[in-house]
């Protein structure tokens, strides 16, 4: 057992004493109880008195006042007696306790309280896990926030009331609650509409939802991740798609996945000191191989990297994406022969599997979700940025280019060019993408629509702003409602750091 410093251990009520003053009254004073015996003896005796009173005095009188002295006696000497037992108990305790610091400011009148401290041979609880214990009260209010919201947005849902009500019960008596497919079907569609860095949110409600709440095994998880990839990629007519699995509750945590997207290509480090295939994942791509990952024999720029799945009683599993499921495409240029020998490729579908989604105060760990690319994410970002694969230098030389010196432009020359490669490289190969000024456009339209419906739309101009020509753009001229809103995607700093260290696990 163990006592909250400050507290009298039998007696929670009692608090330390102040001062010095206060420790005399640890006891009783004793001349209080040589009092009342005194007091009682003068009582007896004005009894006997009584019996014996001289004339003119009415007997009743000392009779009466010798039993009004002897109650009075009775009672100063049981209290005596009962604070002497109470002072001696808090006194030996204190002794045990090292310290006779405690004030008897009142006597106790309730039962004592004991605190049982935890037991020193059990782990810590993971971080993690402990989140997953909501405040009823906060999920209450999340609840009830995204319930009227789905109402209000779908009138055929039926009423409010009695939806809510059977939720707030089953919160109070589960501590979580489960979404119909209806509502999850909403809420996923609402965080897209609601992400504030995507600029493709036009097509919101056309996310398609895969309601995999039920699969919380590793192997599970990653074969219907497979699946999205399979069905995502729809022939190159490239689908919005999420499939959700299970949420965290009360009493089990949801799976995760590590990998910031389910295609994501390996980085070696090399003895030249130039990094092969993805800089961004080469502690990842360390790890995976510490942990059993057998790279291919000749290793390449675009080894796509295992899917890694955690759950609580596997821990991190590894799985080798199927070739079949990893829709990729050739990179070539309208006009320039020599851009194909540069073997440059990208899968076909961005599918992002490291954020959580939250709906109504619920929160899915594992719900990975695409759109279609926008030529910019690859070519500009991906393929160009000075920590990825760095190729603007390589693709300005071959173009003969002035290098020389900055005023020649020859980054954003061959940055151009190094674009116009993956928008013609997709549409050749039937898969679908967007260039920057169109989605620019989009996603006006879709400011235009939420103002309509008498929504605001939050938006974050450093991801909403194209990485390339941004003043050109109607995007650019513009001020955004920053707000975060609900439901919602969001990455958790331990997330980012698995999907580009590895360690540590979420369960450990």
């Amino acid at each position: 057992m163990s006592y909250i410093q400050g507290r009298c251990p039998a007696h929670p009520n009692l608090t330390p004493s102040r001062s010095r003053r206060s420790a005399s009254r640890r006891l009783p004073a004793v001349p209080l109880g040589v009092f009342g015996l005194i007091l009682a003896g003068a009582a007896i005796g004005l009894l006997g008195f009584g019996r014996y009173v001289p004339g003119g005095v009415p007997p009743a009188v000392p009779i009466a006042l010798g039993l009004a002295m002897l109650l009075l006696a009775v009672g100063i000497c049981a209290r005596h007696l009962a604070a002497g037992r109470t002072g001696e108990q808090l006194f030996q305790l204190s002794r045990r306790r090292g310290s006779s610091r405690w004030n008897l400011r009142s006597v106790v009148r309730r039962p004592p309280r004991i605190m049982a401290a935890p037991r020193r041979s059990e782990p810590r609880p993971d971080p993690e896990r402990v989140a997953a214990r909501v405040d009823t009260g906060m999920l209450r209010a999340a609840a009830k926030e995204f319930l009227e919201l789905f109402h209000s947005e779908n009138p055929t849902a039926g009423p409010l009331g009695p939806r809510l009500a059977a939720v707030l019960h089953e919160i109070d008596t589960t501590g979580t609650y489960w979404h119909t497919p209806e509502e999850l079907e909403f809420g996923a569609q609402v965080a897209w509409r609601n992400n504030k860095r995507c600029i493709g949110r036009l097509y919101w409600r056309s996310l398609q939802v895969r309601d995999l709440r039920g699969v919380s095994d590793a192997g599970g998880v990653a074969a219907h991740c497979f699946e999205h990839l399979t069905a995502a990629y729809n022939g190159g007519k490239i689908r919005p798609m999420i499939t959700v699995f299970a949420p965290e509750t009360p009493s089990r945590p949801g799976p995760r996945i590590w990998n910031e997207q389910l295609i994501r290509y390996a980085g070696y480090d090399q003895p030249s000191g130039r990094p092969l295939g993805d800089p961004r994942y080469r502690e990842f791509t360390d790890y995976l191989i510490k942990r059993g990952w057998r790279p291919p024999e000749r290793r390449g720029a675009f080894d796509v990297l295992p899917l890694v799945v955690e759950t609580v009683e596997e821990g991190p599993r590894l799985f080798q994406l199927p070739h079949q499921v990893v829709h990729e495409v050739e990179l070539r240029h309208p006009e320039l022969p020599w851009f194909a020998d540069l073997d440059l490729r990208w899968h076909a579908v961005p599918v992002i599997s490291n954020s959580r989604l939250v709906i109504g105060g619920i929160s899915y760990p594992a719900a990975p979700f695409n759109g279609w690319y926008m030529g910019t994410e690859i070519g500009a970002r991906n393929l160009a940025d000075t920590d990825r694969y760095d190729l603007v230098p390589e693709v300005a030389e071959r173009l003969g280019l002035d290098t020389s010196h900055d005023t020649s432009l020859w980054r954003d020359r061959a940055l151009v060019e190094l674009n116009r490669a993956v928008l013609h490289s997709f549409g050749l190969s039937g898969v679908t993408v967007t260039d920057h000024h169109t989605e620019s456009r989009r996603f006006l339209l879709h400011l235009e629509k939420e103002e309509r419906a008498g929504r605001t739309c939050p938006a974050d101009w450093s991801w909403i702003v194209p990485p390339m020509s941004g003043s050109q753009t109607p995007v650019f001229h513009r001020y955004y409602d920053t707000e975060t809103r609900t439901p919602a995607f969001t990455t958790d700093p331990d997330s980012t750091t698995r999907a580009l260290q590895g360690d540590p696990p979420a369960f450990s």
